[in-house]
């Protein structure tokens, strides 16, 4: 996971070998580490190409709109993109360890809880681009959280998914992976222990898991990552 990410001017890599899928990645893209998670929790062998965002090779305009990722390369020469239809092709096409709910009810309420993070995640883009927290996005973290929370009240297990982490789980961390950022906004009352007890054990359990493992950083690795991001120049090779 940590080779370095090509840029403007890279040679496009050899065709991959039938058989094999090839991710192009980020290494600090939350959408990017969502496929990661699927990859690996599904044990699904894939290799990786990490893309610079800011100065993209040119052939991978020729892969995806805008030279879009994560985008699955297949050995046919299809690329999908879009973190959610990349995860949803992965879980039906590879049936070990599915992360769907087998009951169709029960996966089409995770994935409205999923349409519901979207506004928390926009929330937090919105906090990180304008380098503060305002109230307005405060709020929507907090209604966020709030019901998450309540949500992992009524479910049978300490994950999303019962016993063990699902999609809904792999598709939400990336974001509470990044949470304690906040505290470079002077907002960590946001991320109150207290009121938050269910998601805080979550959390906790989430950072055992071997698929996290893998791709997971700490929070410094992530404010490094970040400060540099907002000085314009976005160190993506931090890990390298």
């Amino acid at each position: 996971m940590n080779s370095k990410h090509l840029r403007k001017g890279s040679r496009q890599p050899s065709p991959i070998s039938k058989g094999k899928i090839r991710l192009y990645s980020n290494r600090f893209c939350p959408y990017c580490q969502r496929i990661v998670l699927v990859l690996d929790a599904k044990k699904i062998p894939y290799e990786v190409v990490n893309i610079n965002l800011v100065s993209k090779p040119d052939w991978m305009y020729d892969k995806t709109p805008s030279g879009k990722i994560p985008a699955l390369e297949l050995d046919n020469g299809e690329v999908l993109y879009e973190s959610l239809i990349i995860a949803d092709y992965l879980d039906e096409k590879y049936h070990a360890h599915h992360l769907h709910s087998k009951d169709p009810l029960q996966k089409a309420k995770d994935q409205l809880l999923l349409r519901q993070f979207t506004k928390v995640i926009n929330a937090l883009l919105k906090t990180v681009s304008a380098g503060r927290v305002d109230n307005d996005e405060a709020d929507i973290i907090t209604e966020g959280l709030t019901t998450f929370e309540k949500e992992l009240a009524n479910r049978p297990g300490p994950y999303f998914s019962g016993n063990k982490p699902g999609m809904l789980d792999y598709m939400i961390w990336p974001w509470c992976e990044r949470s304690d950022v906040l505290k470079m906004f002077g907002k960590e009352y946001i991320l109150r222990k207290d009121k938050y007890k269910r998601l805080m054990e979550w959390r906790k359990m989430m950072m055992e898991d071997e698929a996290v493992k893998k791709s997971c950083c700490d929070v410094n690795t992530h404010i490094k990552y970040l400060q540099s991001y907002r000085a314009g120049i976005p160190d993506y090779d931090l890990l390298s």
